[in-house]
């Protein structure tokens, strides 16, 4: 069964029509063909698929689409204004706090939600924050010392 969606994408309101079984995620990629989130896991456990719902971060391989009708999605792909980066985004360039970068879209938007409700977190509320998405590359230093540059200017 379909159901027809309206919401907020990136700054963009959308109509759409979703099967009602289908992940926040799944619409995401496909029907949308915005593949910064990716699927890790697909138990909410790495963040590696990790947007902003109405500001806040959600691992969107666990929200039915359906439960976005009305809501805000911000995407990493939704973050940069035209060409230039986010502060975040050229922050994790400058600092080398990206490697393979398959966790790097799902990381950045933890860290904004974050930022969006906390401008000036301490070195501990980053790492709560990110604490939901899984790095195998970097170690997190680097990642937590790209956060901690945009928290601090």
């Amino acid at each position: 069964m379909k159901y027809k969606i309206s919401f907020t994408i990136n700054n963009e309101k959308v109509e759409h029509e979703v099967e009602s079984n289908k992940t926040l995620l799944r619409m995401l990629r496909e029907d949308f063909d915005l593949t910064g989130a990716k699927e890790g896991c697909g138990q909410g456990e790495c963040g590696a698929c990790t947007v902003l719902l109405d500001g806040k971060p959600v691992n969107s391989c666990l929200v039915l689409a359906v439960d976005a009708d009305g809501r805000d999605i911000l995407t990493i792909e939704g973050l940069a204004n035209g060409t230039e980066l986010d502060k975040l985004q050229a922050s994790f360039i400058t600092h080398g706090a990206l490697q393979c970068g398959y966790c790097t879209p799902g990381m950045i938007m933890a860290a904004k939600g974050l930022l969006n409700e906390n401008p000036h977190p301490t070195e501990e509320e980053i790492k709560e924050a990110i604490s939901g998405n899984l790095c195998r590359c970097t170690g997190y230093k680097k990642i937590i010392e790209a956060i901690m540059d945009v928290a601090e200017k």
